[in-house]
């Protein structure tokens, strides 16, 4: 389960920074490489801090693996994916460049576009992959 940030509670108690370490299992729509599946949760690490202005900063990162056939030669292949995340948040809605929240900053959309943008275009197996790391 993905927590939230009860930025109203926070600043009451005067905790300005913060750490969330958590599982989660994403969405396997978002997935579109043939054959492939999420092996394991999605790992995040965050770290937050609130600033005068109530806005919210973000960033950590995300781990994940995925497992499946290889995209060119279909054997089973296995990776894991470890991407720097990074958002601000600001009340009461983002610009489009950031996202909005009120009293309680919601992970799930910043994760799920984190993801989105970390997930390679293919899997490739041991004898296949690309010497720029892919």
């Amino acid at each position: 389960m993905i927590p939230d940030i009860d930025v109203r509670s926070l600043l009451a108690k005067k905790i300005y920074v913060g750490t969330l370490v958590f599982e989660y299992e994403p969405e396997e729509d978002i997935l579109d490489i043939p054959y492939t599946k999420f092996s394991s949760p999605v790992k995040a690490e965050l770290r937050y801090e609130i600033f005068e202005d109530n806005s919210v900063e973000v960033k950590g990162s995300i781990t994940f693996s995925l497992k499946g056939a290889c995209s060119r030669c279909l054997e089973p292949a296995e990776k894991c994916y470890t991407e720097e995340v990074e958002a601000l948040f600001e009340t009461p809605e983002g610009d489009g460049e950031t996202y909005g929240y009120q009293h309680v900053v919601k992970l799930n959309e910043f994760l799920r576009d984190a993801l989105l943008f970390a997930l390679p275009s293919r899997l490739l197996c041991g004898n296949c992959g690309d010497p720029d790391g892919e």
